[in-house]
Formats: C-alpha cells, sequence, structure tokens
C-alpha cells in the first residue's frame, strides 16, 4: 500500500517552484505580504478565483450534538507515538487552515511544523471553492516533510475533489458517461468551484502527489475516510484493498472509470438518517475500526436542511467541533468553511 503524502516527487524539472517553501508560508502569520485570500469588504476578489456563498441557511434537526474536542495535551516531541490529530476540508483556505494549526499547537508563527512526534491526518478537499488550493497542498507536502524530520507525520487522504482536479486536468472536456447523459470532467469541476488560479499553478508534482493519495486508514480505532458513503465497499474487502484499487484506476486513466470513481466518493449522508449507525457498522466490520472519522459533508448540511419551502429566513447553526452523529459512531469533520463555518483541526479520540 502507497502513501503519497510525503514523499519526494519522482521527478522535478529546473522550472519548477520548491514545493516545500511556498512565499507565503515563509513569513509570521500577520506579517506584511500580501496573501491572495486576503480581501477586504469591497475588494476585489483574486483573479480567477469564484467566491462561494457563505451564508447558506438551514434549519436546525435537534437530534445531533456536536463535540467541542479538549486535548489530552500539547504535542510534544519526543519518542514512540504522539497525538494524534484530524483536519476536516480545506477547501484552499490557506489562512483559515494555518490559523487552525497554529491554535492546536501544530505549526509556529513561520507556520512551520511545530509538534514534534505528534500524527496528522488530512481527510482531502485541499481545493476548489477557496482562493488558494495549491498553496494548501503545497504546504501539507511541506509539513509531510518537516513532520518526518521531528519525528511524527503529516498525511493526507484522497477527496472527491482531488479526483475532480485531477480528471479536469487529464481529461478536460473528453465527454464521459455520467448515468444521466453525457459529462465532462472540467464542466463538473467549474462546477464545483473550481478555480482557474489552482488551475494555472497546477504543477506535475501536485498531480502525482494527489494520484497516490490512500483513499482509507484505520488510526487507533478511528476508520479514517474522506467522504460519509459506503461506496468504498465497491473497492475491496480491506484498506489495503481499497487504496490499491483506487491507485489502480488513476493508473490507467481511462475517462469513464476514473469519471465513475468521482461518481461513487462524492455520495453523502449514509450515515445520517434511518439506518445510519448500521452503515457505519458495515464499513467497521469490514475494515475495522470502532468510530469512523469523515469529511465531505458540512456540519452546516448534517445538522439541517438548506433553506425552507416557503423561502423564509431560519438561523443558522454555530459550528463549534465535530459533529457526533449515528448513535455516536460517526465524526464528521467538515465544519462549512466555504459556508460561513469552521475550518475544524482537533485531536482524537474526542473528549467532551
Amino acid at each position: 500500500m502507497t502513501q503519497g503524502a510525503g514523499q519526494e516527487p519522482v521527478v522535478r524539472t529546473a522550472t519548477l517552484r520548491d514545493f516545500r517553501v511556498p512565499p507565503y508560508a515563509q513569513v509570521p502569520m500577520g506579517a506584511a505580504l500580501p496573501h491572495p485570500g486576503d480581501v477586504a469588504v469591497g475588494d476585489e476578489p483574486p483573479e480567477g478565483y469564484t467566491p462561494t456563498e457563505r451564508d447558506l441557511p438551514v434549519i436546525n434537526r435537534g437530534d445531533t450534538v456536536q463535540v467541542q474536542a479538549v486535548p489530552d495535551a500539547r504535542p510534544a516531541g519526543g519518542t514512540g507515538r504522539g497525538p494524534l490529530f484530524v483536519v476536516g476540508d480545506v477547501h484552499g483556505y490557506l489562512e483559515e487552515l494555518l490559523a487552525a494549526l497554529a491554535e492546536q499547537g501544530l505549526v509556529d508563527a513561520d507556520g512551520r511544523w511545530a509538534a514534534g512526534n505528534a500524527r496528522l491526518w488530512f481527510l482531502g478537499d485541499f481545493t476548489d471553492r477557496g482562493p488558494d488550493g495549491i498553496g494548501v497542498i503545497d504546504l501539507v507536502m511541506r509539513l509531510s516533510a518537516e513532520a518526518a524530520a521531528a519525528g511524527g507525520y503529516c498525511k493526507a487522504l484522497m477527496g472527491n475533489h482531488e479526483l475532480l482536479l485531477l480528471g479536469a486536468k487529464r481529461f478536460a472536456d473528453t465527454p464521459v458517461n455520467s448515468g444521466a447523459g453525457t459529462a465532462t470532467f472540467q464542466a463538473a469541476w467549474l462546477l464545483n468551484g473550481g478555480q482557474k488560479t489552482d488551475m494555472e499553478r497546477l504543477q506535475d508534482v501536485h498531480l502525482q502527489w494527489m494520484a497516490r493519495l490512500d483513499a482509507v486508514v484505520e488510526e487507533d480505532g478511528h476508520l479514517l475516510m474522506h467522504s460519509d458513503t459506503t461506496a468504498y465497499l465497491d473497492y475491496g474487502n480491506t484498506i489495503e484493498d481499497v487504496n490499491d484499487t483506487v491507485h489502480a484506476i488513476l493508473t490507467r486513466n481511462d475517462a469513464d472509470e476514473c469519471w465513475d470513481l468521482f461518481r461513487k466518493l462524492t455520495k453523502r449522508f449514509a450515515f445520517r438518517d434511518e439506518g445510519g449507525a448500521e452503515a457505519v457498522r458495515e464499513l467497521m466490520a469490514t475494515y475495522g475500526g470502532q468510530r469512523v472519522v469523515h469529511g465531505h459533508s458540512p456540519i452546516p448540511y448534517l445538522l439541517g436542511e438548506v433553506g425552507s419551502e416557503e423561502g423564509e429566513d431560519v438561523a443558522r447553526p454555530v459550528v463549534d467541533g465535530p459533529h457526533v452523529y449515528a448513535e455516536g459512531l460517526a465524526i464528521a469533520m467538515d465544519g462549512g468553511v466555504t459556508m460561513a463555518g469552521k475550518l475544524l483541526v482537533v485531536q482524537l479520540p474526542l473528549h467532551d
């Protein structure tokens, strides 16, 4: 089984900028160096950036709970296995990510690894919707090397938006069979918040890194995956089989096969309603673990419904932490940073 995060690129060219140290991560947070996400109210967004609606109304369901994580201790250097942290969907919000990592003591004021032997997992969806997806990938790749040097690690899972960006780059407007007519990766990528600035800055090293990411892992009894779906079961009866199958599909580079993978890993809400706990148990019976930890579906969606039939204004739930549901067996980590939510970085296991 191959884990792409943290590995050195196979090929480098003289023109490829050093991915380890993006300019905005070389200076302390709050310094004067401008960042494409720093846009004051009333200013124009960065060229090529498509803003996402950040105030979608939802109706509180009232049948679920959010947990504010209280870590046992701050990460520290030393031998053995350090504390385990997970990061929800980032979607190009680099500054929010740096702030959330710093709040947990995982990076210092310069955005460099400061957590010793801590273990950090990103749950996927680094790009699209926000202003600097490539900057996010650059940061994760650099932190992977810095964490390994300090005795810890920083790794990442495959999200559906990584599949979408790979498809848009590889296949562009090549027609694929969507099951409901003809579609293209390029059109789907733009429809789902694809940023032209990300595509312009996308390099081979980013493509190689994304294509090597695993889809599922198990850490300390936590089954980590991006999407809240049982579709992973279509790709193997073990974690290793699932990851090998996903890597093989991406290696074969068949547009229709890649589209089918993207479509299945875009499914959501398998754990939310009646039968949700049983769906979680089915995954854990196959792959192990005592709890599923996922991103993909924003907590505001899991807590409520978007809008109302009468079009009336409704209250929005405040995202303070992870969302525990499905009889306590599932933890949602997408805080909805694209919709006035919060980019979540928390330590596992959770403590009320």
